[in-house]
């Protein structure tokens, strides 16, 4: 099967046929660095990362281009509240994003260009369009005149003379219609400013994407995306002033995530349920965080809540409570993870049954030799992580079983398997960005932060675990029960095996 995916622009799913072979030009619309990045940003940088990944496992050379919105209303208005230049807002804030996009465990981007460093591309651009009479000048400003661009409209399937009389635009009488867009702005009084043929002033917002994008790309894009509140018109824009100056499709695929709303609300700083990468990275580990998002497909819409955090955490859980078993049954020297990207792995030998097993060893060894078959049939669907995942766990289950199956120590075939069920999990798990920590680092670190979480220390609960054996010799029976009671009111689980006694949270 070969890739296909859902493009925003033809509204159906369409195979993967890059301009140039195997090389691709992926464009993913960044950030305004103003403020700190919240989950929304998350979850398009999450989904964006997923498909650089994938791509290049499917043998692409791609070059993936993030970009910075480093100049605009908002960040001039951040400066002036703090009494310091645009310019320090935006680099504290693109440090405050690589922080969070490094927690997130994203690959870098091949470029990550700023709008600031790109003005005279921006300055080239508008003045092709003024020369084709697709924009006019008015007092210092430059506008786009949208009823020039005749397929205006077409990313978004909004017909312009409906946008036209349900307009609701701020009124400008510098514009020919309301629906025309600043591609250059004259200077205000105490703001930054470029000199330009039409005075000094500085870019509007659309004009920047267009202009990197195809510095790094070339005039058409392979793919254009971003979250789905970027099609109009952000990207609409785009595509009208990039084709009206080059005469060629803009992008050739449109991929948009979908939206991310907080207990069934629309996130929004005035409902008070804004939430940054931050503030969930301290709670979370980031791939519960990931494993929540990518088990919905990208382009539905997300509802993100306590709940569906803690549901991520206790399946993240599970995966790598397996594969720690895994390492202590077959003897595996934890090893060093590095950046290599897996891009291949071997097929497991064949074997006989054994014994009464001899189903589950079919099954098991079919489930293995035929996840990575799955796993990318999923993926060439339009990026299908939810059902990606979901052969994890099918993997999960028939390794789980094998485990069963070997109580004491494990057969030379059940350790073949387990081994190859294993590296399955590592290395298309680094497609989707999990299993990249060594599953006993996560586990410790797991239940430390829960104890901290608890108030309790590891300590206390080995002298009460102490306590209790000594009440069971003594067959206090009443005692060791109100100990074990106890704990599991504090979120301590206790499990007897029959030479130790072990301990969980809840």
């Amino acid at each position: 099967m070969s890739l296909r995916i859902y493009n925003t622009l033809t509204g159906k799913k369409e195979g993967f046929l890059p301009l140039r072979g195997k090389q691709v030009g992926l464009y993913a619309c960044g950030v305004t660095v103003y403020d700190l990045c919240h989950i929304g940003h998350a979850r398009s940088a999450i989904v964006f990362d997923v498909i650089y990944r994938y791509l290049r496992y499917r043998g692409y050379d791609v070059t993936f281009v993030r970009n910075f919105t480093d100049i605009d209303d908002k960040i001039i208005k951040r400066a002036n509240e703090e009494g310091v230049d645009y310019s320090a807002i935006a680099e504290k804030y693109i440090e405050e994003f690589n922080i969070d996009m490094g927690g997130l465990g994203l690959e870098k981007p091949s470029f990550e260009p700023k709008a600031t460093d790109h003005i005279s591309g921006m300055i080239d651009l508008i003045s092709i369009l003024i020369e084709k009479e697709f924009a006019y000048r008015r007092d210092g400003d430059v506008f786009f005149s949208v009823e020039r661009f005749k397929d205006y409209g077409k990313l978004s399937g909004r017909n312009l003379e409906e946008m036209q009389a349900g307009a609701r635009v701020e009124i400008d009488e510098k514009k020919e219609n309301p629906l025309d867009f600043a591609l250059w702005k004259s200077s205000k009084p105490g703001e930054p400013f470029w000199k330009s043929p039409w005075g000094e002033g500085r870019p509007g917002w659309h004009i920047e994407c267009s202009v990197m994008s195809q510095k790094y790309l070339g005039e058409t894009l392979d793919i254009h995306g971003g979250g789905k509140d970027l099609i109009f018109p952000h990207h609409e824009n785009e595509i009208a002033q990039s084709e009206a100056a080059t005469g060629k499709p803009f992008a050739r695929c449109w991929i948009h995530n979908g939206f991310v709303n907080i207990n069934k609300e629309k996130m929004s700083k005035s409902l008070g349920n804004f939430l940054t990468i931050k503030e969930i990275l301290r709670q979370w580990h980031p791939e519960v965080l990931r494993l929540f998002f990518l088990s919905h497909h990208y382009r539905s819409p997300v509802d993100y809540s306590e709940d569906s955090l803690l549901d991520a955490k206790t399946g993240l859980d599970r995966f790598y409570t397996t594969l720690k078993t895994i390492k202590e049954k077959i003897g595996i020297i934890p090893s060093t993870l590095t950046s290599e990207k897996p891009y291949s792995i071997p097929s497991p030998s064949r074997g006989e049954g054994e014994g009464g097993g001899v189903n589950l060893l079919e099954e098991a060894r079919k489930t293995i030799e035929t996840f990575q078959i799955r796993f990318e049939e999923a993926m060439d669907d339009d990026f299908n992580t939810a059902q990606a995942l979901g052969y994890f766990y099918d993997l999960q289950t028939v390794l789980n079983s094998l485990l069963d199956l070997s109580r004491g120590q494990p057969t030379d075939q059940i350790r073949s398997l387990l081994d190859q069920g294993r590296e399955q999990f590592r290395k298309m798990g680094w497609i989707v960005g999990l299993f990249r920590e060594e599953p006993e680092s996560y586990m410790d670190r797991q239940k430390k932060e829960g104890l901290k979480k608890l108030g309790l220390s590891e300590e206390e609960i080995l002298k009460l675990i102490e306590e209790r054996n000594t009440a069971r010799k003594n067959k206090d029976w009443k005692k060791a029960d109100d100990i074990r009671n106890d704990l599991l009111s504090k979120g301590i689980v206790l499990e007897d095996t029959p030479s130790v006694t072990l301990w969980k949270i809840k």
